[in-house]
């Protein structure tokens, strides 16, 4: 369908007048900085049509909101990361940055700076478990689930393979030239103490993200204590430093499958080998994966059956 031309839409305008119609209109600046005027009558709008850019912007949008959070929550928390464990060789830095409670302090950094960057744009999820518990039970788009896991899982590897960059000198004199330990990945990737049992590892993650997701649940929920979008990454931030120093110990809680799975995935590619998924009969996949996204869904599922009041899977009526 063409635009339509100058005389028709004043001819629109004329006979939205007597009807009492909304007419409204502004002007804006055109890629060529010449100034267009858009015309709104009732619900249409006639003006310049967007540019190519626009229109792929459009879609791109909110993915890459998702990509950039998930980056910049491996980047503060690998950071840091890196910070405390390659300080502790006198050949790297002659005296110890840091310890555990800089790793936790660097996470929650990570999750505060990625939810302010992305939040309002894609909603913030910045976590797969997190994405799949929001349509499951928040009425989150499913046609948008694979782009945003996919951003976030792609989000994660670019903050480790920068990460490992940056610090590349210092990862070669810690493990010797050419050599990739798990001393090292777990920078970047989570693994579990040796004494750790796989039921205990899974259910510390498992517990982790459903209080989480039951956090999540309760900032967002409109009939608690919701939060305006500005401080929901502070709540975050709080909630991240107590997950590092109770539940954090053990399994270096992950929470979060792009989170460690984007990581892993540039450590295979990075020189650290098969080693990274072959670890404790596939640790990768049942701990730091489906443990989050099952805990997730249980929390959502708790929060939603005691807790919440709105519409929903539990209470398709809602409470008036």
């Amino acid at each position: 369908m063409s635009a339509p031309s100058i005389s028709e839409v004043d001819s629109e305008i004329k006979k939205a007048r007597p009807t009492s119609e909304l007419v409204t209109s502004h002007t804006v600046i055109s890629g060529s900085d010449a100034e267009a005027q858009i015309v709104v009558v009732g619900d249409n709008t006639y003006g310049p049509r967007p540019s190519t850019y626009r229109k792929i912007l459009s879609h791109l949008r909110e993915p890459m909101a998702e990509f950039f959070g998930v980056a910049l929550l491996v980047i503060f928390g690998a950071g840091a990361g890196a910070s405390v464990v390659l300080s502790t060789k006198p050949e790297v830095s002659s005296s110890t940055r840091g310890d555990f409670f800089s790793i936790n302090f660097g996470w929650a950094i990570g999750i505060a700076m990625g939810v302010w960057v992305s939040g309002g744009i894609s909603g913030g999820h910045i976590n797969p478990a997190i994405t799949l518990a929001m349509a499951t039970w928040r009425k989150f788009p499913w046609r948008k689930v694979p782009a945003y896991i996919l951003a976030q899982v792609l989000g994660g590897l670019v903050g480790a393979a920068l990460i490992y960059g940056l610090y590349f000198g210092a990862i070669e004199i810690f493990e010797g030239a050419g050599v990739r330990t798990q001393a090292t990945a777990g920078i970047f990737a989570t693994y579990t103490l040796p004494y750790v049992s796989p039921a205990a590892a899974f259910f510390s993650e498992f517990l982790a993200t459903a209080i989480l997701s039951m956090v999540v649940m309760a900032l967002t929920d409109k009939r608690n204590n919701t939060l305006s979008p500005g401080l929901l990454p502070i709540a975050l931030f709080i909630l991240f430093v107590g997950f590092g120093v109770s539940l954090g110990m053990q399994t270096a809680y992950a929470l979060n499958p792009a989170r460690d799975f984007g990581p892993r995935l540039f450590l295979s590619m990075a020189g650290y080998g098969k080693e990274v998924y072959t670890y404790r009969n596939q640790y990768w996949l049942w701990c730091p994966i489906i443990a989050p996204i099952v805990g997730a869904q249980a929390g959502a599922l708790l929060y939603d059956l005691f807790l919440y009041t709105e519409k929903g899977p539990l209470n398709p009526k809602g409470d008036h």
